[in-house]
């Protein structure tokens, strides 16, 4: 199967707002964290939103990227 490509203005239709799936992109990978109860309603600790490349944003977060892992890779980010 082949990956799909999103670009930045397709990432953020993926908002998680209204029912619509959450996404977000981290080192060029595009996780789906709709299942998550961290990421209700697109909304991460008021701070980050879906639909987003958070790459830089977690410099500054009290976890590593490692809390990616266990959410679903549905494509790369162009």
């Amino acid at each position: 199967m082949e990956e799909r490509v999103f670009t930045v203005e397709e990432l953020a239709t993926f908002d998680g707002k209204n029912g619509r799936p959450a996404y977000i992109a981290h080192s060029g990978k595009v996780y789906d964290v709709s299942g998550s109860g961290m990421w209700e309603e697109g909304e991460h600790e008021e701070e980050h939103s879906a639909g987003r490349d958070l790459t830089d944003d977690t410099d500054f977060a009290p976890h590593n990227d490692s809390v990616l892992m266990p959410f679903p890779v549905v494509g790369v980010l162009k």
